[in-house]
């Protein structure tokens, strides 16, 4: 077992790691859901090394950082800026959605168009996770192995991503 890399998971699920925002889920090129909003919750799970003094990292690091994450997303209405269905004006105080004929007006600070296809759990969760890992540069701040990254909309429903690093 000499030379084996120890690896553990830091599970985070804190009752603070939540945001409430507005959306509607885009079914597809017809159809879409009415305008709603969840309380979502966030947990991550990181995998990493133990070191010598029995750490697989910075617990106060990874909460900073989730707690971050969900703070830029609360309180506003998410819309998907990738979506090949909905096309976004930005009207100087408004954003227009254009869905089908339709024009949703809202005014621009209530707005976060996010770089996703679609506004979902599973979206959220490869957004945060991807945020973690590129934008906090969390692989290089601590010796992390994978993360997975959950976001639930409610009990019972929630998407998962996970990043790994490459051999």
């Amino acid at each position: 077992m000499r030379g084996d890399v120890k690896l553990t998971t830091i599970e985070l699920a804190k009752e603070a790691m939540k945001f409430s925002a507005g959306h509607f889920t885009i079914f597809s090129a017809t159809e879409r859901e009415r305008l709603h909003g969840h309380n979502f919750s966030v947990q991550a799970h990181f995998t990493g090394e133990i070191d010598d003094n029995g750490m697989m990292g910075d617990y106060k690091l990874y909460k900073r950082l989730l707690l971050a994450q969900c703070k830029a997303l609360d309180e506003y209405l998410l819309l998907p800026g990738r979506s090949p269905h909905l096309r976004l004006r930005d009207q100087g105080e408004h954003i227009i959605a254009e869905f089908v004929g339709e024009q949703l007006q809202f005014p621009r600070r209530d707005v976060l168009v996010l770089p996703i296809r679609n506004v979902t759990v599973e979206e959220l969760a490869g957004l945060i996770c991807a945020r973690l890992i590129d934008e906090a540069e969390l692989p290089w701040k601590a010796p992390i192995h994978q993360l997975t990254v959950k976001v639930s909309s409610g009990p019972g429903q929630l998407g998962t991503a996970t990043w790994r690093r490459k051999p």
